[in-house]
């Protein structure tokens, strides 16, 4: 019989539970820890692990555990959060929540895993960090309009300076990770109108299954495929949920671009707004249709093929 683990991870340890045994066990979150936990839970024919995204931390410890061969699911924290309420627990401890998350292992969906490659790893947290330096630059900016002291202003320009150039030499960086990483899709990105190094990169970082799956879940994986709202007789707005937040945030400056470039994109975005679409549902609609085509460019391996409007 198989069995299913829950992990409640914290910063310096694992609090690991499995259903149905209803066993556990405490583990560092550390490497030296990890062949321990993976043996433990081979011992208790475990096969499938879910675990909560904890800013990081996780990561470690789920690679290991997809490298040795265990089905791993990450999942949002108010998923987690959700379930427990519905199961009708409100106590909140360690051990507790790794049961909880045993429990919904065993009854949520599977979705595709995939262990990403050190390149991966390289391409995301450098576009990270670029993300990092363009907000510290923009606080900075407008802290610089609004100080007051004058001898604050020198401080906060050579910061800005400084971040400039910072910013500068990680795209350099970026591009190249993305060329190790994947040349060709880097640069059928990169061909299309409108989308540049940094939303190609971001793209490749945030959406590694871009190209490998369906026009519906590739929406889906980035937050902006359309949901029903309907209930007897009632039919609701249809409206986005869940997603990366991350990609979508990369597609969403993109597609202005695309928009104001390609009059394809164009004339879709001025149709919906005469239809009476808000200006940003107009602009959902075409990121939608905008990522949709570039999966299947990248699928297929094809050339960006842009029509008459």
């Amino acid at each position: 019989m198989f069995s299913c683990a829950g992990i409640d991870v914290a910063k310096d340890t694992l609090e690991v539970r499995i259903n149905p045994q209803d066993v556990g066990a405490s583990y560092l979150n550390t490497a030296s820890d990890f062949l321990a936990l993976i043996d433990w839970l081979k011992r208790h024919q475990v096969n499938r692990v879910l675990l909560e995204a904890t800013g990081g931390y996780e990561r470690e410890a789920m690679k290991a555990l997809q490298a040795a061969g265990f089905e791993v699911l990450r999942i949002n924290p108010r998923r987690a959060r959700d379930f427990a309420k519905a199961m009708g627990q409100r106590a909140k401890i360690d051990p507790i929540d790794a049961r909880l998350l045993a429990q919904f292992a065993e009854v949520i969906k599977s979705p595709s895993n995939r262990i990403t490659s050190p390149e991966q790893d390289n391409l995301r947290a450098l576009v990270q960090q670029r993300e990092n330096f363009v907000q510290q630059q923009g606080d900075d900016i407008r802290r610089l309009k609004t100080a007051s002291v004058d001898r604050v202003k020198p401080c906060l320009q050579r910061h800005i300076d400084y971040l400039c150039q910072a910013i500068k030499s990680i795209e350099k960086l970026i591009r190249q990770t993305a060329k190790d990483l994947d040349s060709d899709k880097t640069a059928r990105l990169c061909s299309v109108k409108g989308i540049g190094l940094v939303t190609a990169a971001s793209l490749m970082a945030y959406l590694p299954e871009l190209g490998e799956v369906g026009r519906h879940e590739i929406a889906a994986l980035a937050g902006i495929a359309p949901y029903n709202d309907d209930s007897g007789k009632h039919e609701g707005p249809r409206h986005i949920s869940g997603g990366r937040f991350a990609a979508r945030r990369a597609m969403y400056m993109a597609c202005w671009v695309v928009i104001q470039r390609q009059p394809e994109f164009k004339a879709r975005y001025d149709a919906l707004r005469r239809k009476g679409k808000c200006a940003k549902v107009a602009l959902i609609a075409c990121m939608r249709v905008l990522l949709i085509r570039l999966n299947a460019m990248i699928r297929d391996r094809t050339e960006w093929k842009q029509p008459l409007a």
